[in-house]
């Protein structure tokens, strides 16, 4: 009847113990941030901050991982974002061989995206496309008569928080 006793004891100290751990572990689970990757999978670490791009200079082109923060997303299919430059500028990313998307929904979450980065002259003709597939009305498409020289972005990988 002791041993019965102790074998009764023993397993609930073990339940108690391991119901602890998973309520714990659940917890946790809630509080980290959910990351969704998109294209090459690619490490939130390691990321400069997007509004470096613009006193960086000729060194913005090239290979680059940055964070920042979604603004716009194409709302045919997603796929291009424009992430907020922090001076009222956004710059348009692309992804690589038009080989993902993103949620149509992403716009105000964070983001880390790795690929190049370059300048380059958008004719008016894509811009008005571009406007066309944010949702804009057809005065803010029509009103679109100039190029534009702009930072760019083909993203190979995106993670969005």
């Amino acid at each position: 009847m002791k041993n019965l006793f102790l074998v009764f004891v023993l397993f609930a100290g073990l339940w108690a113990c391991s119901s602890g751990n998973e309520s714990t572990m659940e917890e946790v689970a809630e509080d980290a941030p959910t990351l969704e990757y998109f294209g090459e999978e690619i490490s939130w670490d390691g990321a400069k901050d997007v509004a470096e791009l613009l006193s960086l200079g000729e060194e913005a082109e090239g290979e680059l991982k940055v964070r920042g923060v979604i603004t716009d997303v194409c709302q045919m299919k997603g796929c291009w974002m424009k992430v907020d430059l922090g001076n009222g500028e956004t710059m348009r990313v692309t992804f690589k061989d038009y080989g993902f998307f993103v949620p149509k929904d992403a716009a105000g979450r964070e983001v880390v995206i790795e690929g190049i980065a370059a300048m380059k002259v958008t004719d008016a003709e894509t811009l008005r496309h571009y406007a066309e597939d944010a949702g804009k009305s057809e005065e803010e498409v029509a009103a679109i008569t100039e190029a534009k020289n702009e930072l760019s972005f083909e993203a190979k990988g995106v993670v969005i928080k």
